[in-house]
């Protein structure tokens, strides 16, 4: 999944939290980072909330985890419509 204007940080964070396997944030440089881990959560956050924070793409480990990140994206987009 490519990240897009996530501008809810903290019901992001929320729903990271809420995910029962790991999530992965992974950059075009081929940095990737474990969102359960708190030091890589800041720096992920900071790299999605930098400009070029379109280029990240979101992964989880579980089926129902990346069910509830597709849901909380597809949010923010009829938000921001």
């Amino acid at each position: 999944m490519r990240l897009k204007n996530v501008n809810q940080v903290n019901k992001f964070k929320e729903v990271i939290n809420e995910c029962t396997g790991n999530v992965y944030i992974h950059t075009p440089q081929g940095d990737v980072f474990n969102l359960k881990s708190a030091l890589s959560e800041y720096i992920a956050i900071g790299r999605l909330l930098d400009e070029h924070g379109d280029e990240l793409e979101l992964f989880a480990d579980l089926r129902e985890d990346e069910t509830r990140l597709i849901r909380f994206l597809s949010e923010l987009d009829k938000d921001a419509a």
